[in-house]
């Protein structure tokens, strides 16, 4: 008789993949509150009667988004795209200017209020857009400091080799609280860390402290997320926060500028949408309420100083 042949050895079964961790979220969101903070801008209001309105001033490189988000707050707004802020603004752009200005589109100083319901009724708070910022060239230091002073007039054409002085028309010789800016926004790419000039942030850190002699708060957001972070980011902007590219953008940011990372605010503009978006919305709003709520505390701060000084003042007459 033949052999008996051997049984097969039973296959195992396959070793079902390990389960993706989800990212780890290192700064919480609650995506779901989208309606909450549309209700709180609504309502918003200066908690002081020394200003009409917020003045929020941007600032930042050639390019980083300081129109496009005007633009895109507007948008929030207005419950649909819109395009105030002339993101190019060719049609102020001089040419020749415009090349020794570091390709800045923004010339002029120009204050965008936001339409609130009915035309003629706006939100309590303006945007000022200057002339970008360039290793070399671009807005002078003197001229972002009299615009925080509140000595600009709207449609001043920055010189980048001139600054304004009280000579000029469009110098404000005694400025009002609403003319002064209460807040400093720097609008940066969220990749400057890794492309721009040393010398670029020499200059912003000397604006910097050019607004802290004048107490002014500031804070920083990150744009383009979307466009040069990480795959995280694109596939889905709510991973936002837990993008490895991104945490490490603002650690480096903070530890180059001196911005507390909890003053640093990474989100997407509406460039190519039509349509707007939850997730854009909420990492917008949540910078602006960031933006809005230090303005509030700055005006409050400098409304009880000038009461205290002219208390003494009386006092000593």
């Amino acid at each position: 008789m033949g052999a008996v042949p051997a049984r097969p050895t039973p296959l195992k079964p396959p070793t079902p993949p390990t389960p993706l961790k989800p990212p780890i979220t290192w700064r919480p969101m609650d995506w779901g509150k989208i309606k909450d903070e549309l209700e709180w801008l609504e309502s918003f209001r200066p908690q002081s009667d020394n200003v009409k309105h917020l003045r929020v001033l941007l600032c930042g490189p050639c390019g980083s988004g300081k129109s496009s988000f005007i633009n895109s707050v507007d948008s929030i707004c207005q419950k649909r795209i819109t395009g105030p802020a002339d993101a190019n603004n060719a049609q102020e752009a001089d040419p020749e200017l415009a090349k020794t200005a570091g390709q800045s589109y923004t010339l002029k100083y120009k204050t965008h209020r936001i339409q609130k319901g009915t035309p003629g009724q706006y939100y309590p708070f303006v945007f000022n857009d200057v002339m970008g910022l360039e290793s070399t060239n671009g807005i002078l230091l003197e001229d972002i400091e009299l615009t925080m002073k509140g000595h600009v007039k709207d449609n001043y054409k920055f010189d980048p080799k001139t600054p304004l002085d009280d000579s000029n028309d469009c110098y404000i010789n005694n400025p009002t609280p609403d003319d002064k800016a209460h807040i400093l926004v720097f609008v940066l790419a969220v990749d400057i860390i890794h492309v721009a000039d040393p010398r670029m942030f020499m200059k912003m850190t000397e604006i910097r402290l050019a607004a802290r002699d004048l107490d002014i708060p500031q804070i920083a957001i990150l744009t383009k997320i979307d466009e040069k972070s990480c795959h995280l980011v694109k596939k889905d902007l709510k991973n936002v926060y837990s993008s490895t590219n991104i945490k490490n953008a603002m650690e480096k940011l903070s530890n180059t500028m001196g911005f507390p990372l909890n003053c640093i605010f990474p989100l997407k503009n509406y460039h190519a949408e039509i349509e707007l978006k939850d997730e854009v919305d909420m990492l917008i709003l949540t910078a602006l309420r960031k933006i809005l709520d230090l303005a509030n505390e700055h005006v409050n701060a400098t409304g009880v100083a000038a009461t205290n000084l002219s208390a003494n003042n009386v006092n000593r007459t």
